[in-house]
């Protein structure tokens, strides 16, 4: 197809035009806002050691038990929307929020953020990526 044919080509298939120009959109928007918000195991424990950040755990509270990152505090998704108001003593601080893979965390992210805390971080790839970086977990309670 030559390039004198494309305004053609669109005209007559605008409805697959526009589908590819909203999905080259979401595409670059993902690019560009993908990463904010989110840290790595590594970049996470450099956010708890020189900035002392607080770590948020919403898994349950079995799997917590079975093993967490050290000094975490476990809020569950559940009743997580309720128990904000008990996270603002640490409004300053950075908050890393980690689930068992990540996407749980991911919506309890966007509530502290609508609450007004800034520097909310989800922890990218959860517990397992925790795991998988060979870093420290605890059974202990705090």
């Amino acid at each position: 197809m030559a390039l004198q044919n494309i305004p053609e080509f669109i005209f007559n298939h605008w409805f697959l035009f526009l589908v590819l120009v909203a999905t080259l959109a979401l595409l670059t928007h993902n690019l560009i806002q993908g990463n904010k918000g989110t840290v790595d195991p590594l970049g996470a424990t450099d956010l708890m050691n020189r900035r002392d950040a607080v770590v948020i755990d919403v898994r349950p509270l079995a799997d917590f038990a079975q093993g967490h990152i050290l000094n975490a505090i476990n809020l569950p998704m559940n009743g997580f929307k309720n128990q904000i108001a008990s996270l603002h003593k640490h409004k300053g601080k950075p908050i890393i929020v980690n689930c068992r893979s990540g996407s749980q965390s991911a919506m309890a992210c966007n509530l502290l953020r609508k609450e007004g805390f800034e520097e909310v971080f989800n922890l990218r790839g959860g517990i397992l990526a925790w795991q998988s970086a060979n870093l420290p977990i605890t059974r202990k309670r705090r």
